[in-house]
Protein backbone atom coordinates (compact mmCIF):
# COMPACT_ATOMS: atom_id res chain seq x y z
CA UNK A 1 0.00 0.00 0.00
CA UNK A 2 3.04 2.56 0.48
CA UNK A 3 4.54 2.13 -2.40
CA UNK A 4 1.14 2.95 -4.61
CA UNK A 5 0.69 6.08 -1.75
CA UNK A 6 4.64 7.04 -2.30
CA UNK A 7 3.66 7.05 -6.22
CA UNK A 8 0.37 9.12 -5.66
CA UNK A 9 2.50 11.77 -3.92
CA UNK A 10 5.74 11.50 -6.68
CA UNK A 11 2.46 12.48 -9.70
CA UNK A 12 0.43 14.57 -8.27
CA UNK A 13 1.43 18.18 -6.59
CA UNK A 14 -1.60 18.26 -4.38
CA UNK A 15 -4.80 16.31 -3.23
CA UNK A 16 -6.65 18.40 -5.49
CA UNK A 17 -4.52 17.92 -8.46
CA UNK A 18 -5.24 13.92 -7.76
CA UNK A 19 -8.25 11.90 -10.38
CA UNK A 20 -10.62 10.58 -8.92
CA UNK A 21 -10.51 7.18 -7.19
CA UNK A 22 -11.67 5.20 -10.61
CA UNK A 23 -8.87 6.84 -13.06
CA UNK A 24 -6.61 6.74 -10.23
CA UNK A 25 -7.27 3.29 -9.75
CA UNK A 26 -6.86 2.27 -13.40
CA UNK A 27 -3.41 4.89 -13.75
CA UNK A 28 -2.26 2.92 -10.91
CA UNK A 29 -3.50 -0.92 -12.25
CA UNK A 30 -1.93 0.42 -16.03
CA UNK A 31 1.60 1.03 -13.48
CA UNK A 32 1.82 -2.28 -12.96
CA UNK A 33 0.34 -2.03 -9.05
CA UNK A 34 -1.49 -4.83 -7.55
CA UNK A 35 -5.22 -5.13 -7.32
CA UNK A 36 -5.03 -5.49 -3.36
CA UNK A 37 -2.75 -2.52 -2.96
CA UNK A 38 -4.55 -0.64 -5.02
CA UNK A 39 -7.65 -1.18 -3.19
CA UNK A 40 -5.85 -0.50 0.55
CA UNK A 41 -4.27 2.50 -0.74
CA UNK A 42 -7.76 3.81 -2.50
CA UNK A 43 -9.55 2.88 0.80
CA UNK A 44 -6.67 4.95 2.98
CA UNK A 45 -6.76 7.76 0.76
CA UNK A 46 -10.71 8.35 1.33
CA UNK A 47 -10.31 7.97 5.11
CA UNK A 48 -7.71 11.10 4.51
CA UNK A 49 -10.02 13.15 2.40
CA UNK A 50 -12.45 12.20 4.87
CA UNK A 51 -10.11 13.49 7.95
CA UNK A 52 -9.06 16.61 6.44
CA UNK A 53 -12.30 17.49 4.70
CA UNK A 54 -13.52 19.80 7.84
CA UNK A 55 -10.20 21.24 7.90
CA UNK A 56 -9.86 25.30 8.11
CA UNK A 57 -6.58 26.11 7.79
CA UNK A 58 -5.00 29.86 9.74
CA UNK A 59 -2.05 31.25 8.11
CA UNK A 60 0.06 33.12 10.04
CA UNK A 61 0.38 36.91 9.23
CA UNK A 62 4.10 37.55 8.80
CA UNK A 63 4.43 34.30 6.41
CA UNK A 64 2.40 31.99 4.62
CA UNK A 65 3.02 29.18 7.40
CA UNK A 66 -0.12 27.28 9.03
CA UNK A 67 -0.77 29.07 12.16
CA UNK A 68 -3.16 26.49 13.46
CA UNK A 69 -5.92 24.03 12.14
CA UNK A 70 -9.43 24.09 12.89
CA UNK A 71 -12.44 22.26 12.06
CA UNK A 72 -14.77 23.85 10.37
CA UNK A 73 -18.41 23.51 11.90
CA UNK A 74 -16.62 22.79 15.52
CA UNK A 75 -19.02 23.57 18.43
CA UNK A 76 -18.35 27.08 19.58
CA UNK A 77 -17.61 26.23 22.86
CA UNK A 78 -14.36 24.06 21.91
CA UNK A 79 -11.52 25.44 23.07
CA UNK A 80 -7.66 25.49 20.84
CA UNK A 81 -5.10 23.30 23.03
CA UNK A 82 -3.32 25.15 25.00
CA UNK A 83 1.00 25.92 24.68
CA UNK A 84 1.87 23.36 27.89
CA UNK A 85 -1.20 20.64 27.24
CA UNK A 86 0.07 17.44 26.82
CA UNK A 87 -1.50 14.48 24.49
CA UNK A 88 -1.93 11.10 26.02
CA UNK A 89 -1.91 7.85 24.08
CA UNK A 90 -4.28 5.19 24.85
CA UNK A 91 -2.58 1.90 24.47
CA UNK A 92 -3.90 0.84 21.37
CA UNK A 93 -2.22 3.58 20.05
CA UNK A 94 0.94 3.12 21.90
CA UNK A 95 1.17 -0.55 20.80
CA UNK A 96 0.00 0.36 17.19
CA UNK A 97 2.39 3.18 16.40
CA UNK A 98 5.31 1.87 18.82
CA UNK A 99 8.27 3.95 20.52
CA UNK A 100 10.01 5.01 17.32
CA UNK A 101 6.89 6.07 15.73
CA UNK A 102 5.51 8.40 18.79
CA UNK A 103 9.56 9.59 19.18
CA UNK A 104 9.07 10.64 15.83
CA UNK A 105 5.29 12.40 15.98
CA UNK A 106 6.92 14.01 19.29
CA UNK A 107 10.04 15.75 17.10
CA UNK A 108 7.85 17.10 14.53
CA UNK A 109 5.65 18.51 17.12
CA UNK A 110 8.26 20.05 18.91
CA UNK A 111 9.69 21.25 15.85
CA UNK A 112 6.68 22.83 14.82
CA UNK A 113 5.79 20.75 11.62
CA UNK A 114 2.81 19.48 13.38
CA UNK A 115 -0.17 21.08 14.54
CA UNK A 116 -2.24 19.12 16.90
CA UNK A 117 -4.75 19.53 14.17
CA UNK A 118 -2.61 17.69 12.05
CA UNK A 119 -0.90 15.32 14.26
CA UNK A 120 -4.55 13.87 15.34
CA UNK A 121 -5.76 13.22 11.75
CA UNK A 122 -1.50 11.91 11.47
CA UNK A 123 -2.63 9.27 14.11
CA UNK A 124 -5.78 8.82 12.85
CA UNK A 125 -4.52 7.58 9.17
CA UNK A 126 -1.34 5.85 10.86
CA UNK A 127 -3.84 3.86 13.33
CA UNK A 128 -6.09 2.91 9.83
CA UNK A 129 -2.48 1.23 8.54
CA UNK A 130 -1.25 -2.12 8.53
CA UNK A 131 1.58 -3.40 10.94
CA UNK A 132 1.86 -3.78 14.28
CA UNK A 133 3.61 -1.34 15.13
CA UNK A 134 4.07 0.94 12.08
CA UNK A 135 7.64 1.16 10.81
CA UNK A 136 8.87 4.55 10.73
CA UNK A 137 9.16 4.88 7.04
CA UNK A 138 5.75 4.06 6.90
CA UNK A 139 4.82 7.06 9.45
CA UNK A 140 7.02 9.62 7.43
CA UNK A 141 4.72 8.43 4.36
CA UNK A 142 1.60 9.60 6.18
CA UNK A 143 3.05 12.37 7.55
CA UNK A 144 3.78 13.28 3.67
CA UNK A 145 0.28 12.46 2.92
CA UNK A 146 -1.60 14.40 5.31
CA UNK A 147 0.48 17.35 4.58
CA UNK A 148 -0.03 16.65 0.76
CA UNK A 149 -4.02 16.10 1.45
CA UNK A 150 -4.25 19.68 2.94
CA UNK A 151 -2.19 21.21 0.51
CA UNK A 152 1.02 22.52 3.19
CA UNK A 153 4.17 22.04 1.38
CA UNK A 154 6.61 21.16 4.50
CA UNK A 155 9.70 23.17 4.33
CA UNK A 156 12.72 21.79 2.65
CA UNK A 157 14.38 20.46 5.88
CA UNK A 158 11.41 18.80 6.93
CA UNK A 159 11.03 17.17 3.43
CA UNK A 160 14.40 16.29 3.26
CA UNK A 161 13.96 14.45 6.97
CA UNK A 162 10.63 12.86 6.20
CA UNK A 163 11.98 11.76 2.42
CA UNK A 164 15.82 10.32 2.75
CA UNK A 165 16.41 7.08 4.65
CA UNK A 166 18.84 7.55 7.79
CA UNK A 167 20.77 4.48 6.25
CA UNK A 168 24.07 6.09 4.81
CA UNK A 169 23.50 9.52 6.07
CA UNK A 170 27.99 10.54 7.48
CA UNK A 171 27.29 12.17 11.16
CA UNK A 172 28.63 15.84 10.90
Amino acid sequence: MFEVLVFVYENYWRGDACPEPEQLGRKLSAHGFEAEEIRDALHWLDGLSLATQGMQLERSADDDTVAAVTLRGAPEAALPQSDDAMRVYSQAEQEHLGADCLGFIGFLESSNVLSCGLREIVIERAMAAPGDPVALDELKIIVLMVHWSTGIEPDALVLDELCESREGRTAH
